[in-house]
């Protein structure tokens, strides 16, 4: 196996996450959005993301872990993360959330 003259610059996740950021920020429109999507990720990939997103208006709502799993057959982990992140994440499924029309609902028994 050839080897390279220099070592490989150590993988900075932080960097390549914003320039992934600022490509999607570049694209126009949900065809082009889309595309990209298809291009970048595994089917199982694209599958994961579209589950989180699909349960994010249901939490927003309030209803509960079981009913969301029930009616979209997304695992219970995985609407758990997904309610972590509108919790304590970096807000990101809320904006967009609120781009789309999307409320949240108070928890029954809360104004």
């Amino acid at each position: 196996m050839k080897q390279r003259p220099e070592p490989l610059m150590p993988y900075d996740a932080s960097v390549a996450i914003s320039a992934l950021a600022h490509v999607l920020s570049k694209l126009k429109g949900a065809e082009e959005v889309k595309a990209f999507l298809e291009d970048l990720c595994t089917p199982a990939e694209l599958e994961a993301l579209a589950d989180r997103w699909r349960v994010v208006p249901q939490l927003l709502k309030g209803e509960p872990y079981r009913e969301i799993h029930e009616c979209t057959k997304v695992s219970v982990t995985t609407i758990g993360r997904v309610a972590r992140c509108l919790e304590r994440g970096a807000g990101g499924y809320r904006v967009a959330a609120g781009r789309m029309g999307m409320t949240s609902q108070p928890p029954a028994g809360k104004p």
